[in-house]
């Protein structure tokens, strides 16, 4: 890193990205030596003898063996080069694109030497010599292969690496400034969209489709705008992130030690409630979260039950349901309605109580479903969550759009994907007048949005929207993404939204402002480390298994306090005018308002209950004994907003898994109070 310059033109690779490639290709090119040395040993005296074809042999032979030691030599000082200086050590790895140039022009005599391998192996017409060796002739079709792939190999990988964009004269400075990189940022721009309509071809029939191409290649195209980051910069960048938040982790715990504040969590669930409505509570939180599961359907059931899901589906599958009148109205479901039997398994409802279901899945178009929930006297609007292509997309059109409901503040601001969404199911639910007919039904019933993840942000935007007609609603959100509403508008939800988060969970922390923090992050750590990158991958690895050692938190940086990102080598190799120079240092700035992607911040609406597994003191561990398993406190909007790397950031956000944490808490209640009686 920076990203290495060839040909003429930039590629998605560093010149410290060459040192397991090359240890991989010394490993195999020995082998390859030694076992040509074998057949040299054994057979070459006999080509002396050979009627025909016997110059071929010996050309390939010596050439082979001469070759391969050439190209060992020339990996070995490539690894050793590529191994120097830490990531943004340019000069250590300067002269890294020459050996790798004389290492690319090395493929030339050897593909020359190939063909004379081809020829004596599988042209037996060219070569006839009165002894051939079966071990030397298996030896050489299996060189011959196995270099022929290695062609192959590498012709895949210059294409993984190639930089559609890495022309030199997009990276130009023109005479306006910002010109070079404006035109850089809109080829970016379209050429994820051109990916994104190839890869991803079925998404384009949907009606949204086009729009939804456009917005994710823009943020996709602006989050390393005016950087010189390569992928691998970027996954080293994330194990230095949590090397980095470990250590100021175990800062603040050293502080919280120290400090005579109260503690922030607690296990103390009436302490936490005690000032909460009634209808806030983990009882109807683990009911409602049951129901946000059951809206997946049957991929849902088949991921949690992988041997046996096909049989827990079977028996609330109905065979042939589009020649039989269906007593539930169903919409978008396949012939067995095998959506509705997936959501009837977890939700444990029967037929009569599902009012409504629609599993039409197309980008801003997610599935959900309306029942009666006799248990707690409510009518529930139940909207799914990402599951599939089509709602990442949703997921990822993330800037900030104007959302308009009655009693919001009127530059109230949301999630743009969410807004169609929300929109989505209100036109359905209007369409269908489910809602009046299910309350005409049962008068005394509340009504009650739930969802996980997407679902919950785009519950959360629906009630706002039903809220005027419907006063009385409350919504149940479970893992809600960061960037959903602006702050006025959420936090006038805290009085009819509850939010639930578990741990370390990453979506609760994801939207444009903390991915962007994250982007600046990486290059402030990229520019502190002092390891070099292959150090910092096989360190990852061990962390993953083992944690990360003391010393490691200690000794992983230099002091780095005299340069500014502005100067990084990770924002382009050229110098730039002072007035690009503060635009680019802008757009890495950690003032949002200057260098974000989305027009204004957003937050997670709702109250916020965070709730955290919870470490045993050193007398329980010492005691052998157990304690609550988890810790509470009501957090705020702002406590979301940087995205942390953490073991658990994926599994915490699952939705069994939230599950498992209520019902584990639930239970450790109910004992511990049966202990007291």
């Amino acid at each position: 890193m920076p990203a290495i310059r060839l040909f003429g033109r930039k590629w998605l690779a560093a010149s410290d990205d060459l040192v397991f490639p090359g240890l991989f290709e010394i490993s195999v090119r020995f082998l390859w030596l030694s076992l040509i040395i074998c057949v040299h040993l054994k057979y070459y005296e006999s080509t002396w003898e050979c009627s025909k074809g016997g110059q071929y042999v010996r050309t390939y032979i010596i050439g082979m063996m001469s070759l391969l030691s050439i190209v060992i030599l020339v990996l070995v000082t490539l690894i050793n080069r590529s191994a120097q200086g830490s990531i943004t050590d340019e000069e250590a790895r300067k002269h890294v694109p020459s050996i790798l140039l004389v290492k690319l022009f090395l493929i030339i005599p050897e593909a020359v030497l190939n063909v004379f391998g081809t020829m004596w192996a599988f042209c037996g017409d060219l070569v006839v010599c009165p002894y051939e060796g079966h071990f030397s002739r298996t030896v050489i079709e299996a060189l011959v292969i196995f270099n022929w792939a290695l062609f192959g190999l590498a012709i895949f990988g210059l294409a993984l690496i190639f930089d559609p964009v890495g022309s030199r004269r997009y990276h130009e400075v023109q005479e306006t400034p910002s010109a070079g990189e404006s035109l850089r940022h809109r080829k970016v721009t379209n050429v994820w969209q051109r990916r994104f309509r190839w890869v991803f071809c079925w998404v384009r029939k949907d009606e949204h489709g086009h729009e939804a191409f456009q917005q994710v290649a823009a943020l996709l195209s602006a989050l390393f705008r005016s950087t010189d980051l390569v992928p691998s910069d970027v996954m080293a960048g994330c194990i230095l992130l949590r090397v980095k938040q470990k250590r100021e982790t175990r800062e603040m715990r050293r502080i919280q030690m120290i400090s005579s504040d109260e503690p922030k969590y607690t296990t103390d669930l009436n302490r936490i409630f005690c000032m909460a409505p009634k209808w806030v509570n983990l009882e109807n939180a683990r009911h409602f979260l049951r129901l946000s599961m059951a809206a997946y359907g049957w991929p849902f059931v088949m991921y949690r039950y992988c041997a046996t899901g096909m049989f827990r589906l079977l028996k609330e599958i109905t065979c042939c349901s589009c020649f039989r009148s269906k007593a539930v109205m169903v919409t978008d479901d396949n012939c067995c309605l095998c959506h509705l039997a997936g959501f009837k398994y977890t939700s444990k409802v029967r037929d009569q109580d599902i009012l409504f279901a629609s599993f039409r899945n197309h980008v801003f178009e997610l599935p959900f479903c309306v029942l009666a929930d006799h248990k707690t006297s409510n009518i529930v609007i139940a909207i799914r969550g990402s599951i599939s292509l089509r709602d990442i997309f949703t997921d990822l059109t993330a800037t900030s759009d104007r959302f308009e409901a009655d009693g919001l503040p009127p530059d109230t601001m949301a999630h743009k994907g969410m807004i169609i969404g929300a929109k989505y199911v209100a036109k359905r639910l209007k369409e269908t007048g489910i809602i009046d007919k299910a309350l005409g039904l049962y008068p005394e019933y509340g009504l009650v949005l739930t969802g996980h993840s997407l679902g919950a942000g785009v519950a959360a935007l629906l009630a706002l929207k039903m809220r005027p007609n419907y006063p009385d609603l409350k919504v149940y959100a479970f893992a809600t993404p960061a960037g959903v509403l602006s702050r006025e508008a959420a936090k006038m939800t805290e009085s009819f939204i509850f939010t639930v988060g578990v741990g370390d969970d990453f979506v609760m922390r994801l939207g444009v402002d903390s991915i962007e923090n994250v982007r600046t992050g990486i290059i402030q750590t990229l520019h502190a480390s002092k390891l070099p990158k292959y150090r910092i991958m096989l360190n990852g690895f061990g962390y993953a298994l083992f944690g990360i050692p003391s010393g490691d938190l200690e000794s992983t940086w230099r002091d780095y306090t005299s340069n500014s990102p502005g100067t990084s080598p990770l924002l382009g190799r050229r110098p730039v005018p002072t007035v690009a120079a503060s635009t680019e240092a802008a757009l890495l700035s950690r003032d949002i308002g200057v260098r974000r992607f989305s027009k204004t911040r957003l937050f997670t609406p709702g109250r916020i209950l965070h709730i955290v597994h919870r470490k045993k003191t050193k007398a329980e561990r010492k005691a052998g004994t157990g304690g609550p398993s988890f810790e509470m406190r009501w957090a705020t909007a702002e406590d979301f907003m940087e995205l942390k790397i953490m073991p658990r950031m994926i599994l915490d956000h699952l939705p069994e898994n939230v599950y498992k944490t209520l019902d584990t808490i639930l239970v450790e209640q109910r004992n511990n109070a049966s202990e007291v009686i």
